[in-house]
């Protein structure tokens, strides 16, 4: 069954010490009322927690929220992860205070786009719909 013919399914997870997930509860719902389904994994994820839940649920696509400052270290081990288990095809966003020097790294490394705060919850889903569809 192609995507075309099935939810998009995204991961919505908070990795790290990081305690604050209403942007992450936001979006979540922004992404469920769009029609997506969408799996939370709550707060204080590690890497190999966040890449195991994407396996599990075969997602499309994984939003990382990250506002602890750890994004440059986190980011990274999740998208080697990733590589490990052949996860390529996944759909990489993260959102979060994520200081604009750190952005183009970000992407360089794997990550489709960074969402910083101010993104309109709809530039996201139309991110994820044409990431995912494409």
């Amino acid at each position: 069954m192609s995507t075309a013919e099935r939810k998009i399914r995204v991961v919505v997870a908070k990795p790290g010490l990081d305690g604050h997930d209403r942007g992450a509860k936001i979006i979540a719902r922004a992404l469920r009322d769009a029609g997506m389904e969408v799996i939370y994994t709550g707060l204080h994820q590690t890497p190999e927690q966040i890449v195991e839940t994407v396996i599990q649920e075969d997602a499309d696509a994984v939003g990382l929220s990250i506002l602890s400052g750890a994004h440059m270290t986190l980011v990274p081990r999740i998208l080697e992860l990733m590589r490990q288990e052949g996860l390529d095809d996944v759909l990489v966003t993260v959102g979060g205070t994520i200081p604009g020097e750190d952005v183009e790294e970000l992407k360089r490394l794997g990550v489709a786009e960074v969402f910083t705060p101010g993104a309109s919850a709809e530039a996201a889903i139309e991110f994820i719909r044409t990431g995912v569809r494409h």
